[in-house]
């Protein structure tokens, strides 16, 4: 008896027996059904490894089945049968939560592939319980445990997702979640920082370049889509891509395929893409200044992370895991927020968010003396409601704080962002405007929690 079943939906018997004789070479015992209802039909009678759907039969489409199927049986993966050019519809299939699309006419390499993919699914971790503590999303508030369900679902998927959320949110950690729930744990996750590459060498960076392309391209080189073969590709901050690179970046989702700098061949890849970023992509479409195309490609799932305001009373566990990683790390005894402490961070906005509120307690835990950390230790840049920010006519921002290091801190932030701002977040740019050096600016937006 074979170990893992089947069900084949497809209205052409030559496709369906094409299918089932694959699968079956596979171990695998298969079910056919013609239309919807007789789908429907077998659905009933017995559970599934795995399924497979066209889109058009005679009584309805594929996307009823695929999301029945994701509401009755959301650990059955199904596939999607699309025609060429009906991208349109293969969108729609994975936003209802098919778990691949198959092309007509039908690759049976791939096919197998797919197939092996989706039955590594069973023994994937159904919960984030099994990522370690160090690489795991903290809080138990609803809008957590809200985020959390969805990366479970997303990551069952091969779609496209783009993270939307403020800098310091976890985005990138959003990401590694969602490649770690996946069939391609076990391989390569490659992040990269889309504003932190120079224009002129994007192109080598993503799809690398062949030895003597170029002057300095002394040897071949894999690029990230290379690197990234068989897993996930992170592209964080891909509102930074300049329109050039993005119409570049479309064509290798599209075709599944990238042509190294001064190669005359294309070399087929295989990798997911979830990209990231804090700005509103809609937003920058409606001002051309992001093409509508690749948004679609990108943005067929959304993930959106919380503001740490959001969700405060995730703020003590947050608290007690940073002392407890930073004693840990330097040797030193664990301690303890004062009461007035814990409340201004309760009550604290947090612009930068986690990664702000991380920052806070790594320079209180080396400030504080004894065994309590004090509301002095936590130098928050921003008391509310006592200190408020105003521009009067003249154009200059008042502050008004007792806290003259807070002052001082929320000018250099201000200066430091207008500089970025003017620059375009080129921050090489933005240090020469500044007139300090490059390590200066990387240290300050570090310590001011700017990113």
């Amino acid at each position: 008896m074979s170990q893992y079943t089947a069900l084949i939906i497809d209205d052409e018997p030559d496709i369906r027996d094409l299918i089932a004789l694959t699968l079956q070479r596979m171990d695998m015992e298969c079910y056919q059904a013609g239309s919807v209802s007789e789908a429907l039909a077998l659905l009933q009678q017995r559970p599934y490894h795995f399924c497979i759907t066209d889109m058009k039969l005679p009584d309805g489409n594929g996307l009823e089945i695929i999301e029945l199927c994701n509401a009755k049986y959301p650990d059955m993966p199904i596939a999607m049968i699309t025609a060429f050019g009906s991208m349109d519809l293969a969108v729609n299939a994975l936003k209802a939560g098919a778990f691949d699309l198959v092309a007509k006419p039908i690759d049976i390499v791939r096919l197998r592939e797919l197939v092996q993919a989706a039955l590594r699914l069973t023994k994937v971790p159904a919960n984030l319980d099994s990522v370690p503590s160090s690489q795991g999303l903290l809080g138990n508030s609803a809008v957590m445990a809200q985020l959390k369900d969805k990366i479970r679902k997303v990551a069952r998927t091969q779609a496209p997702v783009f993270i939307h959320g403020q800098s310091g949110t976890g985005k990138e950690l959003v990401a590694r979640l969602i490649h770690h729930q996946s069939v391609r744990a076990n391989q390569p996750f490659i992040a990269v920082n889309c504003g932190a590459i120079p224009k002129d060498l994007m192109e080598s960076e993503f799809f690398g370049h062949i030895k003597g392309a170029f002057t300095g391209a002394s040897a071949d080189k894999a690029g990230f889509f290379k690197a990234a073969q068989g897993g996930t590709l992170f592209l964080d901050e891909v509102a930074e891509l300049p329109l050039d690179m993005q119409a570049k970046l479309l064509r290798v989702i599209q075709e599944k395929a990238v042509r190294a700098v001064g190669s005359e061949h294309e070399d087929a890849v295989d990798v997911r893409i979830v990209s990231a970023s804090h700005k509103d992509l809609q937003a920058l479409v409606d001002q051309e200044a992001f093409r509508q195309d690749l948004y679609f490609r990108l943005n067929v799932i959304q993930v959106c992370v919380p503001r740490l305001a959001e969700r405060p009373e995730d703020i003590p566990l947050l608290t007690r895991h940073f002392i407890r990683k930073y004693a840990q790390e330097w040797g030193m005894p664990e301690v303890d927020l004062s009461p007035r402490a814990a409340d201004a961070l309760q009550q604290y906005s947090f612009p930068g968010n986690v990664r702000e509120l991380e920052n806070i307690l790594q320079r209180a835990f080396t400030m504080a003396e004894g065994e309590l950390i004090s509301i002095d230790d936590l130098s928050l840049s921003e008391q509310s409601p006592s200190m408020t920010q105003s521009h009067h006519n003249s154009g200059e921002l008042t502050i008004e704080t007792n806290n003259l290091e807070a002052y001082l801190e929320n000018i250099e932030r201000l200066a430091i962002t207008q500089a970025l701002e003017a620059t375009r977040w080129n921050k090489t740019a933005a240090a020469e405007k500044l007139g300090i050096s490059f390590r200066a600016l990387r240290y300050r937006c570090k310590k001011l929690a700017i990113d």
